[in-house]
């Protein structure tokens, strides 16, 4: 009987749809586990064509291919290295599943297909899959592996099963994206499956971003006395190489490196960095630009950028117009400075009078109003546009949640973009990780040490400076409360009614739900941004745009 196991645990950064370049870096990964005497190398869920795939599982070409693919390196574990447990979309009996499959001896050994398929939040797997039967263990070299993969873990259904039927060790691969306190929540369930199974179980996660998600690792080992035998560092890729003994019927963890987790803002701010980092690389953009208008939102989001990019592939724009301050001017060179970046300076002016011009007929009699100060927005986006069409580089939004929320924001304007990393960002949070990074360099960064922005930039009023003496207060409530509100009507679907009691005046928050729902139209036009809380726009929250419902409250008896 086997007593001694040696199994590598991949935690990489797979590109939907690249088949070959995900299963080559598998393959280097082999070829390392091997020196190291592994018996057993372990991929994330769907690591062969990245997670999520979202449709490109239903073209069955694209099938055709990852299957070729996995029985080619199937014939290669022939040699006598290491097997592997593959993720990888994967049809039997005309019914595609989500699926590990086990390479072993030049041939595929076995497969194990996900249970529990998720269908909330930003997961639609039964969509695109057909949910497995309850999976018994496999048999690996005399020893019974169990397979749950990823949403199988976060109920007992699967795990039951697979202890009933003799299983040993539990390998769980995972496409668990990031989410503020998701990591608290991920040892929660292991531990309760743990508990209930007498079995040691690893977690295996990918990490990288693909689109709005970002996956951040953060793999670990926990042995039946639910303790932690290996942590794997969170935001990048490791190989850990883990070495099992059997002790009567019961297998353990030998103890390997543990590594600190990010938690709070420097969680969240690798999140945006990574998310970045990997949109504009995997969609091979050299690089990103951006408007520097002196304010928060735009600083925070160039030094995200340096630190994900390097300062030479970030090209940071002043536009000023008549209103805009010298404060302001001051601001963003001096932040462009810290970090190193290039700025230049296009005066929108010209456009402004152009427009005045062209619409002067149009336009005879009427107040000057919102709609000037839309066209100074969208003459700067039509800037960035058109040097972002010439230069190559991608646009990069800094539009936050506060204002997507309400339709701060214009259309065409300063919504243009390719990607934000605020999108899921309240204002208040902007204005923390400002501070955070101004005191800390986060691991991994290729920025600056040291402050990325002038203290002037955290503490002045916010303004969109589109005409004399504006502050974002003269429209919206405080930054304080309005996130409070928007919390409570996003993130918690809390009625009007609910959020007043809590303190605030009826009128706003009711002003502040309306202006919410109104808003769902320009919210579908705006660019993609990584996800970090529990209700990101467009993945999470999914709202009709032509929507008539107005009770967002029950009044009480005698309102």
């Amino acid at each position: 009987m086997t007593d001694r196991l040696t199994i590598a645990l991949a935690q990489l950064n797979p590109i939907v749809g690249k088949i070959d370049f995900n299963l080559n870096r598998l393959r280097e990964v082999r070829a390392r586990a091997a020196k190291a005497g592994a018996d057993l190398v372990v991929t994330s869920e769907l690591y062969s064509c990245g997670y999520p795939p979202e449709d490109l599982v239903r073209k069955p070409l694209f099938i055709s291919e990852i299957t070729a693919a996995i029985e080619a390196l199937a014939q290669e574990t022939g040699d006598g290295g290491p097997a592997l447990l593959v993720g990888a979309p994967w049809v039997e009996e005309d019914r595609l599943h989500n699926s590990q499959v086990l390479l072993d001896q030049g041939q595929i050994i076995a497969a194990r297909h996900k249970y529990d398929l998720p269908n909330y939040g930003v997961f639609d797997e039964k969509r695109i899959f057909d949910p497995g039967p309850l999976p018994g263990p496999i048999n690996f070299r005399d020893v019974r592996i169990g397979v749950p993969i990823c949403e199988d873990i976060w109920t007992p259904d699967v795990v039951e099963c697979i202890a009933e039927t003799g299983g040993e060790i539990l390998l769980v691969p995972n496409g668990s994206p990031f989410e503020t306190g998701k990591s608290d929540m991920r040892i929660h369930h292991a531990v309760a499956r743990v508990v209930e199974s007498g079995l040691p179980l690893v977690y295996l996660n990918q990490i990288g971003g693909q689109d709005e998600l970002v996956f951040d690792g953060g793999s670990f080992v926990m042995n039946p006395d639910r303790n932690l035998a290996w942590q794997l560092p969170a935001w990048r890729e490791d190989l850990a190489i883990t070495h099992w003994r059997r002790s009567g019927n019961t297998w353990n963890c030998q103890p390997g490196k543990t590594c600190n987790l990010e938690k709070d803002l420097a969680a969240t701010y690798q999140a945006m960095t990574v998310g970045l980092r990997d949109y504009v690389n995997k969609n091979g953009f050299p690089g990103v630009i951006l408007g520097m208008s002196g304010g928060i939102d735009s600083a925070i989001s160039a030094a995200v950028a340096v630190d994900a990019l390097g300062a030479e592939r970030v090209h940071c724009v002043m536009m000023p117009s008549p209103y805009t301050s010298q404060e302001s001017l001051d601001d963003a060179a001096s932040a462009s400075e810290m970090l190193g970046v290039k700025l230049d300076t296009v005066s929108i002016a010209p456009a402004m009078e152009a427009f005045d011009k062209m619409l002067e007929q149009q336009f005879k009699g009427l107040e000057s109003g919102i709609t000037e100060e839309n066209i100074q927005s969208r003459s700067r986006g039509l800037t960035l546009m058109a040097l972002s069409n010439k230069m190559g580089s991608m646009v990069l939004s800094t539009g936050n949640k506060s204002e997507m929320s309400v339709g701060y924001a214009t259309l065409y304007g300063d919504m243009c973009g390719g990607y934000s990393v605020l999108k899921d960002v309240y204002k208040m949070t902007v204005f923390e990780l400002s501070e955070w990074r101004n005191k800390n360099k986060p691991v991994g960064a290729l920025g600056p040490s040291g402050s990325v922005m002038p203290y002037r930039i955290i503490t002045k009023p916010p303004s969109a400076e589109l005409k004399p003496d504006q502050v974002d207060q003269d429209t919206l409530p405080p930054y304080e409360a309005l996130d409070a509100i928007l919390r409570g009507l996003i993130d918690e679907e809390a009625t009007v009614e609910e959020i007043a009691e809590r303190g605030y005046q009826f009128d706003t928050v009711m002003r502040i739900w309306k202006m919410l729902d109104r808003s769902e139209y320009k919210r579908r036009q705006a660019p993609p941004g990584v996800k970090i809380g529990h209700k990101a726009f467009g993945r999470d929250r999914r709202y009709p745009i032509t929507n008539a419902f107005e009770t967002a409250y029950r009044p009480k008896q005698g309102r």
